[in-house]
């Protein structure tokens, strides 16, 4: 039997096996930002270390930095403080860093892939759930924690667990209205947030290989929501030709070097698996999470789920849940008033996500009372979207266009939510409190029906908004 390409990349990066069982990891890619990061530097400070490898380290910010401006110092004392030092520490220790000075601060699995940094083949860790976003690449990507990024920063190694993998078929033609954040949604709906524990996900199937590489990264960005450490899409040519002239990619004789390496590390056609799981793409419809996690979810057209509908290990949390977000067993998710709608984040604050989005919304009007902002995942998304003219567009149509930052995501900056305040959202996360207040409500969806929920003030189906 073949292997599949986790097990190629795994072994290739593979110092050895420690003690403990678990093998010690050789990361191509490290990336950074200004929040997992402090702690880790001064860890290596007072052990009087260095960081082994400056060149394979590459950082920004986009967790605190506020989208509405610029300014600074910043009103918030520790972001502040915390954008001084990431800046200090790059650079004491050498480290490439890309501040808003440079023009290309953005969210950091945005501009990882938008630089070729992310290439396939790879290993790569980030102080960030996220990570596996870069995972589209077909690279090993994880996030890890404070401590695991001054292992990184002092030996380009951690000590990991091996994965199990798990083969994801999705197959058909998606229909109209249906996106890759559909896709993802759908997954964790069937899987559970739980399934993936101890797995990486290798998606496939002729619906995966028809999307294109910003679409396949708003799928490998959730793989971590349904307990997965790791997503991945085999690299094909919709890779190559992404990658390819972008600044951090091989160039000219390297580049042909690169393709043969990164099409060997493919999964062989005959390649082993723990699990195989497929799914049809008509079945999947454009999906809304109504709960407390991102498997609470359920199709645009059905109804809140009851307690008979659940199995008895969810009833608890589905009882926690409505509760939570003031909703009720049986009724439609359709209707349901929103507050605030947000486009943007590292699931979806891409390019082809605004100019989709832009395409659409052409004259129509944010509803009066609703707070919509449509915020960009880098500065590089920014200036491509202003020279196309999509920010007049969302701005005519009456959302706010903003800065690039990570933004109302996690609201570790000024972009929050109020109260109880009920938010359509194209991130990532719906736990309690996700989106800066105690009490706010997030429901999770495409960019597409983030922008007719805004358009109508409450959820709502976009084919039906949009003519799809």
């Amino acid at each position: 039997m073949g292997q599949n390409l986790f097990n190629k990349v795994w072994n290739l990066h593979s110092v050895k096996t420690l003690a403990s069982g678990q093998t010690q990891l050789f990361i191509g890619l490290h990336l950074i930002h200004e929040v997992t990061s402090p702690q880790a530097f001064g860890m290596i400070r007072s052990l009087d270390l260095k960081v082994i490898h400056p060149e394979r380290t590459f950082a920004t910010v986009d967790h605190i930095i506020p989208t509405d401006t610029r300014q600074r110092p910043f009103k918030d004392f520790l972001a502040e403080e915390m954008i001084v030092a990431i800046k200090d520490n790059c650079e004491q220790y050498g480290i490439k860093y890309f501040g808003v000075e440079t023009g290309q601060q953005g969210i950091v699995h945005i501009i990882g892939p938008e630089m070729g940094l992310t290439q396939p083949g790879m290993t790569i860790a980030c102080g960030d759930s996220h990570t596996s976003t870069h995972g589209a690449f077909g690279a090993i990507a994880f996030g890890i924690g404070t401590s695991q990024v001054r292992d990184i920063l002092a030996t380009q190694t951690i000590a990991m667990n091996k994965l199990k993998v798990r083969r994801i078929n999705v197959n058909g033609k998606l229909k109209p209205g249906v996106y890759a954040k559909d896709i993802t949604l759908h997954i964790i709906r069937i899987l559970g947030v739980k399934g993936g524990i101890g797995y990486a996900y290798e998606y496939g199937g002729s619906t995966i290989e028809a999307l294109s590489m910003e679409e396949r990264m708003t799928l490998c960005n959730m793989s971590i929501e349904g307990g997965a450490r790791v997503g991945y899409v085999n690299p094909d040519q919709i890779t190559f030709d992404y990658l390819e002239g972008r600044e951090y990619a091989p160039k000219g004789a390297d580049w042909e070097k690169a393709i043969s390496y990164w099409k060997s590390i493919a999964s062989d056609k005959d390649a082993e698996y723990d699990d195989i799981v497929n799914i049809k793409a008509e079945d999947i419809a454009p999906t809304v999470t109504w709960g407390i996690n991102p498997g609470q979810a359920i199709g645009i057209d059905e109804n809140i789920p009851t307690l008979e509908q659940v199995e008895e290990s969810e009833k608890e949390t589905l009882i926690e849940a409505l509760e939570y977000m003031k909703l009720i067993s049986s009724q439609p998710i359709q209707g349901t008033k929103i507050n605030v709608a947000f486009i943007g984040s590292c699931t979806n604050g891409r390019i082809s996500d605004f100019e989709e989005v832009a395409k659409y919304v052409k004259g129509f009007k944010v509803a009066p009372g609703v707070r919509a902002l449509v915020v960009p995942g880098s500065m590089s998304v920014k200036v491509e979207a202003e020279k196309r003219g999509l920010h007049k567009v969302f701005e005519e149509a009456g959302f706010e266009w903003r800065e690039a930052g990570c933004s109302m995501c996690l609201a570790m900056n000024p972009d929050k939510l109020k109260g109880d305040e009920i938010c359509a959202s194209s991130s990532n996360r719906n736990f309690k409190g996700r989106q800066g207040s105690p009490t706010g409500r997030t429901l999770l969806m495409s960019p597409l029906m983030v922008a007719a929920a805004a358009i109508k003030g409450e959820v709502t189906d976009a084919r039906k908004v949009f003519n799809l």
